[in-house]
């Protein structure tokens, strides 16, 4: 075990106890990564009124009210409690902001046994041309953004949830595997057959480099 991971358990167990410094310590250390998740996840038409700092923010909250509740027994790994958190509260905010009438089963994938939200392929899109060189002119940017999503569309649905939660998300195989609720080869093998497929979209892309 790592000094972190040593660190990072005995924080946990602190935490559960009623420690406030720990639990603030805890909460500290996954800040960045649950943004990186709500950035994701969060609908484009809410994305300019909504701050993904405050989503994370109310979402622990609720975490520092219910963490005495958290079962420290290795069955699901402290983060992924957050992570799962911040996606109910995610899910509020869309159906609060954009209405039940409105609600599109495509932006929902089913996990835990609900609906929580799912990546879009234009936040997604958003994101890998956002580390990649791209067209100067808004017009081909416009039309790289387009086909990069139309082509990440496309993929199996499974498999861009796993290329979200491995490539985007950056969560580890075990903690992607247990979010899909499938064994751990199984969503190895979706993950290298989805980045070989986001390769391929990159490379058929006219203007990306």
């Amino acid at each position: 075990m790592t000094t972190f991971a040593a660190d990072s358990a005995q924080l946990i167990r602190q935490a559960v106890a009623g420690d406030g410094d720990a639990r603030d310590a805890l909460f500290a250390q996954h800040r960045t990564q649950l943004k990186r998740l709500v950035r994701l996840r969060l609908h484009p038409r809410l994305s300019k009124r909504i701050d993904e700092s405050d989503v994370v923010q109310e979402a622990l909250l609720d975490a520092a009210q219910h963490v005495h509740e958290f079962r420290n027994d290795g069955s699901m790994p402290f983060f992924l409690w957050l992570r799962q958190i911040t996606l109910h509260k995610l899910l509020d905010l869309h159906r609060r902001h954009l209405g039940a009438a409105r609600r599109n089963v495509r932006l929902e994938v089913p996990l835990h046994g609900g609906l929580l939200p799912s990546a879009t392929s234009a936040s997604l899109a958003a994101q890998l041309l956002a580390g990649l060189a791209s067209p100067s002119s808004a017009a081909a940017k416009a039309e790289t953004q387009r086909l990069v999503q139309e082509a990440l569309q496309s993929m199996d649905p499974i498999d861009r949830e796993v290329l979200v939660l491995r490539h985007f998300e950056r969560l580890n195989n075990c903690e992607a595997a247990q979010v899909l609720e499938i064994g751990a080869s199984a969503c190895s093998n979706r993950y290298v057959r989805a980045l070989g497929r986001l390769k391929k979209i990159v490379k058929q892309i006219p203007g990306l480099s």
